[in-house]
């Protein structure tokens, strides 16, 4: 709300755009700046144009001043004053850069800057405020605002951040078609906000891939494992939807959705087990012993994977949280044995049913005795303490008959199936 005012003083915003008139020329001619004529036309103005560029401030006299200098310098400048019909716009029409108010009702610029990121990583924003505050300008810088501007805005350093804006956002339009054209991937936002976005669109096309595990001894289904898959092509690969998630303290939002959607299909009466992946964060996650769940229901038919590869030692009082699972019904298996730490740890304190034997163990056992004499010591000491052995990455019959031999007690890997969306069963 604004502070009173004589009736004759003018507002804040009236004195900011004045200034900003009453630079213009003097600007213009300091920067070498000419002021382009009048286009004849739409066409013409959006021929001519340094590029689009979308003002939004409920100040109409400031959003107007604003507007009028770009408009001299070059670009085609449109205004909004209420942020929700801006987003609209950038919905709905191309513009190279955004100068945004902080301060405004409904969207303020911050939740302005997330909006954007969810359909553009790139789109620059810049954000305008009268009322500096270290805490907003750390949080704007943080979810990727452009450039951090105080009132008031000289015209030439407001031309001169928006002509650096729209050249970055060619620029990244530019690689990000060569990265596209040369099939190397987009790569994630590396902001906040657009991580933030990329993550929130990885979560909504989250799904399950199941791949068959097969049991040695009668070549039998076991059951099968639930794999990450998304459709974020910025996130390409569940090693960067989970290193997003991790970034973003999201991590139990990924366990959750994950568990949820790959205990769909299964139905009550499987006789099979689900093989279902926990970052070791995901350990304590409450909703992991909700009564209600679809998985604490058929828990005798859930073995839950925790993997090697991240420590146990930021998660605090394992033992009694896997004491809490085992008597739910749950088992427990440790995965990416051989490549994740060394030591007893994880076993000391998951006290596991089974363990995977990591794929870089199991590739190419046939023809590498090193890997064989690995294998088989690694197998008869997980008999000794009564865990069964999956060996993870089978894709040819030499490898499934030298594991087999070797004494493991589950297969999984291309040879018995890929991982698809449907439930599909093993060929041995």
């Amino acid at each position: 709300m604004s502070s009173p005012r004589a009736p004759n003083e003018p507002s804040a915003a009236e004195a900011n755009a004045s200034a900003l008139e009453a630079n213009a020329k003097q600007l213009f001619e300091r920067a070498s700046i000419t002021p382009r004529p009048s286009a004849t036309s739409a066409e013409d103005a959006t021929d001519e144009a340094l590029g689009r560029v979308l003002v939004v401030d409920d100040e109409p006299v400031l959003a107007r001043a604003f507007a009028k200098v770009l408009a001299q310098a070059g670009y085609e400048a449109r205004v909004c004053h209420d942020s929700r019909d801006a987003l609209s716009l950038l919905q709905n029409e191309s513009f190279e850069a955004v100068v945004s108010d902080i301060t405004m009702p409904n969207l303020n610029g911050i939740d302005l800057l997330k909006a954007v990121r969810r359909y553009s990583r790139d789109l620059p924003v810049l954000l305008v405020t009268g009322d500096p505050n270290l805490q907003t300008a750390i949080k704007a810088l943080d979810y990727g605002a452009f450039k951090y501007l105080l009132k008031p805005v000289s015209p030439d350093h407001l031309v001169r951040s928006v002509r650096r804006a729209v050249r970055v956002y060619r620029l990244a339009s530019l690689k990000r078609t060569a990265l596209s054209m040369l099939g190397t991937g987009v790569g994630e936002g590396s902001d906040r906000a657009g991580l933030e976005a990329s993550l929130q669109r990885a979560l909504e096309s989250l799904w399950p891939a199941f791949q068959p595990i097969v049991a040695v001894c009668d070549r039998s289904l076991f059951g099968y494992e639930a794999l990450l898959r998304s459709e974020e092509p910025s996130l390409p690969n569940p090693g960067a939807v989970l290193d997003a998630a991790e970034r973003l303290d999201q991590l139990n939002r990924i366990g959750r959705t994950m568990r949820a959607r790959a205990m769909l299909p299964i139905p009550d009466s499987a006789a099979y087990h689900l093989f279902l992946n926990l970052h070791p964060r995901d350990l304590m996650d409450p909703m992991l012993l909700d009564p209600n769940s679809s998985h604490v229901k058929m828990a005798d038919r859930i073995v839950l994977e925790v993997t090697e590869r991240v420590s146990l030692d930021c998660i605090g009082d394992v033992r009694r949280r896997v004491t809490e699972l085992r008597e739910a019904g749950f088992r427990i298996a440790v995965d990416d044995l051989g490549a994740g730490y060394a030591g007893l740890s994880s076993f000391v304190q998951l006290e596991p049913d089974l363990v995977k034997l990591d794929m870089s163990l199991t590739r190419g056992v046939d023809s590498s005795t090193t890997k064989q004499r690995l294998v088989r010591s690694m197998t008869q000491v997980c008999r000794d303490m009564g865990l069964l052995i999956v060996a993870e990455g089978v894709e040819t019959v030499e490898e499934r008959n030298t594991l087999a031999e070797l004494g493991c007690d589950l297969l999984q890997g291309y040879l018995f199936g890929r991982p698809d969306s449907e439930l599909r069963l093993p060929s041995w």
